[in-house]
């Protein structure tokens, strides 16, 4: 294996200036550290981590372009419960602050959001996985890794729920929620429906906004759904608020299920029938990446990971003909 003394007589530095490199130390030029690497790189050269660089930078969303939400504070509650445990060292980084990540040592990062990879040649940059949080990285990047729930199951879930339980015409309000996936959700959905030969389309699968919430429930509503499906940001609460504004009693009237939110869905009257993302074992595979990777160990690019169901009270059964 070759030595960090050869690297820097190949790159044309000092053996402290690799030893910098290695360690991220803020006082090297990033094309000085871009030659260090590139002959690492290509002398298939891996230095290893020490105990001192357990540390894990979680970067959050922008707090200009993404309001706090209740999914992120989930989210990282989980994670740095499951980092902790394992005896890592946490870091915060708002995104607004990405500039700042090559003058701190880390030995992994995970991104939450539904931002993109920060840079395509982050394996160049950083000796240290990147764990981007429900988000799909393509095309993929070395040393980049996704973990993910399955939008797609998600959504089969509650309308099959829904489906079920006896409703035929059921309304769809996807959240167009900067932290979700919401023209995803949107086709699956479409899919879901057409496979059970209900009625969709634009007049009962809407994309609303945070500022046209309540009136698109009441547009909804002109199509006479006897469900109405919710996911993403903070739709299932906005649903239900427009619901009563319009005369509408839940289950009574129309059943409804939501994106589960912590201290909130089982707090509503009704409590809210939700689909949820399984959050420990989203924290778990993620920390799992870092671990296998300080070992150098390979590990799945992709980990998808399915919805569970919580059934409260805001479903009723309809009499199918």
């Amino acid at each position: 294996m070759i030595t960090i003394q050869e690297i820097a007589r190949e790159a044309r530095v000092s053996t402290a200036t690799v030893s910098r490199v290695f360690s991220n130390h803020p006082n090297v030029k990033a094309g000085i550290r871009e030659r260090v690497l590139q002959v690492a790189r290509s002398r298939d050269y891996h230095p290893r981590l020490s105990g001192r660089r357990r540390n894990v930078m979680l970067i959050t969303p922008s707090r200009s372009a993404y309001p706090v939400q209740n999914y992120v504070e989930m989210v990282i509650s989980h994670i740095a419960g499951e980092l902790a445990a394992r005896g890592y060292r946490i870091e915060i980084l708002p995104a607004d602050n990405l500039d700042r990540l090559e003058n701190i040592p880390f030995c992994g990062a995970i991104r939450i959001g539904s931002d993109e990879v920060p840079w395509n040649n982050w394996n160049a940059r950083f000796d240290a996985p990147l764990v981007m949080i429900d988000r799909e990285v393509t095309p993929p990047l070395p040393n980049v890794f996704s973990v993910r729930s399955n939008e797609k199951q998600g959504m089969e879930l509650a309308v099959e729920y829904l489906f079920r339980r006896g409703h035929r015409r059921i309304g769809c309000l996807v959240s167009m929620s900067k932290l979700g996936n919401p023209l995803q959700r949107e086709r699956y959905l479409e899919e879901a429906l057409a496979e059970r030969k209900l009625p969709a389309g634009k007049s009962l699968v809407r994309l609303p906004t945070e500022e046209n919430f309540v009136e698109e429930v009441g547009k909804l509503l002109r199509n006479k759904p006897d469900a109405i499906f919710s996911p993403g940001g903070s739709g299932g609460i906005i649903t239900a608020y427009a619901l009563s504004l319009y005369g509408k009693r839940v289950p009574d009237d129309i059943s409804l299920v939501v994106s589960e939110r912590a201290m909130i869905s089982r707090y509503c009257i009704p409590p809210q029938t939700a689909i949820t993302q399984d959050y420990h074992a989203l924290a778990a595979a993620a920390v799992d990446v870092i671990d296998a990777r300080l070992r150098r160990q390979d590990f799945p690019r992709e980990t998808v990971l399915d919805y569970q169901l919580i059934e409260r009270d805001s479903v009723a059964d309809r009499p199918t003909a």
